[in-house]
């Protein structure tokens, strides 16, 4: 089996977003989300909550990509660090950790994920969109980062946990940076 080159990023459908990032605190992005009714899991406060985790006073502008897993050349799927990997010889960045939350109150239209579909165990849920970033803690039971979903229309910016050896599915969706030219 072959994978085409006109499947993988930049020859594949993707989607592209700009958001503006920064010139709120944590308080201020958690009063934010709250006052767009955006909900997130106890991993996703937790992450939040952790020191590693900060914010910029100044505000800027990311240009973002979502695409599959596959789009990154690996049909098979992967674990973080193959995504990862992939994605930076395709020159990709992987994202600030603040671009979660302001992605999600950017991205307030996002398609049901639930669906009445049955939850799948140990693997991203259907409809989620995980936010390449770096991580900040390599103990195993700590989140890695932020993910979007929207559950019954109730829109969530959750934190989930996965060990080097979790292999995402080659459909899961993934948002990274594009790189900036200087």
């Amino acid at each position: 089996m072959s994978y085409e080159n006109r499947n993988l990023y930049p020859d594949c459908i993707t989607i592209t977003r700009t958001v503006e990032v920064g010139g709120l605190t944590k308080p201020q992005l958690i009063q934010k989300m709250q006052q767009h009714s955006i909900f997130m899991n106890e991993l996703g406060e937790k992450l939040f909550a952790d020191d590693n985790f900060t914010t910029s006073a100044k505000k800027y502008t990311l240009k973002t990509v979502e695409l599959t897993v596959r789009n990154l050349g690996l049909p098979e799927g992967a674990t973080t660090t193959q995504i990862f990997n992939s994605a930076n010889q395709l020159d990709l960045n992987l994202c600030p950790l603040e671009l979660g939350p302001h992605l999600r109150m950017a991205y307030m239209d996002q398609a049901e994920g639930y669906s009445g579909k049955p939850s799948r165990r140990n693997q991203a849920p259907y409809g989620s969109i995980t936010i390449a970033s770096e991580i900040l803690n390599e103990d195993k039971n700590f989140p890695k980062g932020f993910y979007l979903r929207r559950i019954k229309g109730v829109l969530w910016l959750r934190g989930y946990v996965a060990d080097e050896q979790h292999v995402w599915s080659a459909d899961d969706h993934f948002i990274f940076c594009i790189k900036k030219d200087f």
